[in-house]
């Protein structure tokens, strides 16, 4: 009840610090505590970030988190900015490496439980991860982000990850299944299509985790749209990495099959932003 009517204290012991912490703790609050003398070290070991300053007693400056070299609080906006940066890219990135770690481990399974011939080659997986997870990855890791971290970040990436790894894994078993009954495509056409259906859910994958869109964020996802085109159609870099040009039919059945899992994958993106809001890129 005193720490809800009150905000200044003074004449407070080290043990008083330590159960004012334990307190604002309890209500669910980050605390963080900011000092410089001997006897703000038990409060400071104890709040989930402890500054001292840099003029501060060594027992202070060996309990802290951070420390204010030259003293100012001027730097602890932007220390706050850059650990949230931190932390919501990673919840971000984390997605797009997981959604790929659900699906393979689903093809792994069913194509070594059936001892059929997988799908496509690993140079052929390097050239789709190459555009819709590694550069883009590289690239949305520099990038400012400002969203205030909130608890449930393994909750909020399983509800994403699990049902749009397995949507991007059902398509490729349905095409597969298509072209293995059809008969009429050359295993240079299957691996094509194949590698391309994964390009399509993989860039569309990240065009959401690119939410909410900004000059920058368009560029990376409209290079990486750029940089899949050339993989399949510049003929040097197609042939190194065997994918040939599909006919307009078998073109046209990777697109449907690849948009029908795009709208599945944008249905469970619009479902879990309700069910989680707090788990929304930002």
């Amino acid at each position: 009840p005193i720490l809800r009517d009150y905000r200044v204290f003074g004449r407070v012991t080290p043990d008083q610090k330590r159960h004012i912490m334990a307190a604002l703790q309890s209500q669910g609050r980050v605390v963080a505590m900011i000092g410089d003398g001997v006897n703000d070290a038990l409060a400071l070991k104890h709040a989930d970030l402890g500054i001292a300053m840099g003029s501060g007693a060594s027992a202070t400056k060996a309990v802290a988190n951070v420390i204010l070299l030259d003293g100012q609080f001027a730097a602890l906006p932007g220390i706050v900015d850059e650990g949230r940066k931190v932390i919501a890219n990673i919840e971000r990135l984390s997605r797009l490496f997981l959604t790929k770690t659900v699906w393979a481990m689903i093809l792994a399974v069913v194509f070594g439980l059936t001892l059929a011939a997988y799908p496509f080659e690993p140079r052929q997986l390097s050239a789709v991860d190459f555009f819709t997870i590694g550069i883009p990855a590289f690239l949305l890791a520099l990038l400012p982000n400002a969203k205030r971290y909130l608890p449930g970040f393994l909750e909020r990436s399983l509800w994403f990850v699990a049902p749009t790894g397995m949507v991007t894994a059902a398509a490729v078993l349905t095409l597969d299944s298509i072209i293995r009954l059809n008969g009429s495509w050359s295993e240079t056409e299957s691996h094509t299509g194949i590698s391309l259906l994964l390009g399509i859910t993989g860039l569309w994958v990240l065009a959401l985790l690119a939410l909410p869109l900004d000059r920058n964020r368009i560029a990376i996802v409209a290079g990486m749209v750029a940089a899949a085109i050339g993989v399949f159609l510049i003929p040097p870099i197609a042939s190194f990495f065997g994918f040939t040009l599909l006919s307009a039919p078998q073109f046209g059945m990777v697109v449907a099959i690849g948009g029908v899992a795009v709208a599945f994958i944008s249905l469970i993106t619009w479902l879990i932003d309700h069910r989680h809001p707090a788990g929304s890129n930002g």
